[in-house]
């Protein structure tokens, strides 16, 4: 690349969705010169603590996976996974995100999933 210049950032996102429980999110594939990674936006009005599982799904079958905690609140925020380098062509990635308020119990098992959000979902396909 040149002094002084820049690689652009291209973004292929899903439709903005909500969970009647308070999650809201957008999630996508991010793609910078050589360089792919997940990204969901998200705001939490749950009252309470959220755990959200992002993965970026590659061609190759290979994934990238990351865990967030989402603080409740009224402030958007984000999660991302790491970037990886691009194998076969931009558009065969695709992110998903989970949603979901864990509370401990005997069986290991939590409240279940809130919201499961896709770089390529469908509009009104939320849960």
């Amino acid at each position: 690349m040149p002094p002084g210049g820049h690689l652009s950032t291209a973004l292929r996102c899903g439709p903005e969705l909500s969970s009647p429980e308070g999650v809201e999110a957008q999630t996508c594939v991010v793609v910078r010169g050589e360089d792919v990674w997940a990204r969901t936006y998200h705001r939490n009005l749950t009252g309470g603590t959220l755990d959200a599982a992002l993965a970026l799904l590659g061609p190759d079958r290979r994934s990238v996976r990351s865990r967030c905690a989402l603080s409740a609140g009224d402030d958007p925020s984000l999660c991302e996974t790491p970037s990886v380098r691009i194998a076969g062509a931009p558009a065969e990635y695709t992110a998903v995100a989970e949603f979901a308020r864990y509370t401990a119990s005997a069986d290991g098992t939590g409240d279940g999933l809130l919201l499961r959000s896709g770089s390529n979902s469908a509009a009104g396909e939320g849960r």
